[in-house]
């Protein structure tokens, strides 16, 4: 099936599972973003992913099989405040986590950055040793990134400082002035409510919300936000549909969400704002619970540096033993995987997604 029909296909699987809630707008847009560079693309098009990787790389299918992320990329990783108020980096998205081959991740991971640098930076060559390096010291000795006494080259560059935070809050206080004009604003269903209550410190606190559209491969389904002040300052919830992990739509592996499960993991120190209910999440947001996005850097290249490629390996590693101990397959099976197949392998994929990117930008001419 070609990316177009298989695309269609998808769409059509969404907004079953959505109930026909799906926002087209905003699946207007995602498609716009697909055609803008291929790094975009595969951003946005997991679920192809999903469907193709292991006839693209058969030999990634005798991995062990871990709880993992699926949807790896170079701004699949953020920060948060986790419950004793430190700040942590690390992996900050679980909505396609499925239980697969724990070599997907890295191999997405890696192509993720092969598609986002140019020439002049990291070789093929330098991602691949870079991530599967720190990938390996991670299964050794997996923990998480707090960034309150060690790590501080992590804190430097992505807790943000007072002027980044001012813009976060007038860049949201512009939209509730914008919601205030009008007339008679859209209100989430009742569950939704439910939900964002549940995640306030009072019952008594009052919520303005409206609808918010963001990120890439989730665009199409409802998110909303909740804005108020508390005690002298502003509150932030976010609220987004979620459907099955498009692994499992892909490979029959049971349609239950482990996002709870996996951002509980036993190396993770986990964002008590972050709570998976049946198929909505919530989560807080503020200027250092959040994504990290290439838009938000400026340049690609500072998620391309070398010791933060090391880094993202790491993080995987604590992310896969978070549930069963894997430790004793995972180390065998990086063995016998060599530095060099592991840079066939993401060439290879690297080269198929290009393939599609070029397909999908011809066709949508």
């Amino acid at each position: 099936m070609g990316i177009r029909a298989a695309n269609r296909d998808y769409e059509r699987w969404l907004a079953a599972q959505l109930r026909g809630d799906i926002v087209e707008g905003d699946l207007k847009q995602k498609r716009k973003k697909m055609r803008g560079t291929a790094f975009a693309f595969l951003r946005a098009t997991y679920w192809r992913w999903a469907e193709t990787i292991l006839e693209v790389c058969p030999d990634l299918a005798d991995a062990p099989s871990v709880l993992a992320v699926g949807d790896t990329h170079l701004e699949n990783f953020g920060t948060w405040r986790d419950q004793e108020g430190r700040a942590v980096w690390g992996v900050n998205d679980y909505d396609e986590a499925a239980e697969m081959p724990n070599i997907l991740d890295l191999v997405r991971l890696a192509t993720s950055a092969a598609l986002a640098s140019s020439p002049n930076q990291l070789s093929l060559n330098a991602i691949c040793a870079h991530l599967f390096e720190g990938y390996e010291h991670g299964v050794e000795a997996p923990e998480a990134f707090v960034l309150d006494r060690q790590h501080m080259w992590l804190r430097k560059r992505f807790v943000v400082g007072e002027a980044e935070r001012a813009l976060f809050w007038q860049k949201i206080e512009n939209q509730y002035r914008d919601l205030l004009e009008k007339k008679n604003p859209e209100s989430p269903p009742a569950r939704w409510l439910k939900l964002f209550a549940e995640t306030l410190p009072e019952s008594s606190i009052t919520l303005a919300y409206w609808r918010r559209s963001a990120g890439t491969g989730s665009l199409g389904r409802p998110r909303w936000l909740g804005y108020g002040t508390w005690r002298g300052g502003p509150l932030l919830r976010e609220c987004k549909a979620l459907v099955p992990s498009a692994w499992t739509r892909a490979h029959r592996g049971g349609m239950r969400l482990r996002l709870n499960e996996i951002a509980d993991g036993r190396y993770r120190s986990p964002d008590p704002w972050y709570q998976a209910s049946g198929n909505l999440l919530v989560r807080r947001l503020s200027p250092n619970n959040r994504k990290i996005d290439v838009a938000d850097r400026r340049d690609a290249a500072r998620l391309l540096h070398p010791d933060l490629l090391w880094a993202m390996g790491r993080d995987l590693a604590a992310v896969h033993l978070g549930g069963r101990d894997r430790r004793d397959a995972i180390r065998k099976d990086l063995a016998k995987r060599k530095q060099r197949w592991s840079r066939a392998c993401v060439e290879t994929a690297t080269e198929f997604v290009s393939r599609e990117y070029a397909e999908w930008k011809k066709s949508a001419k």
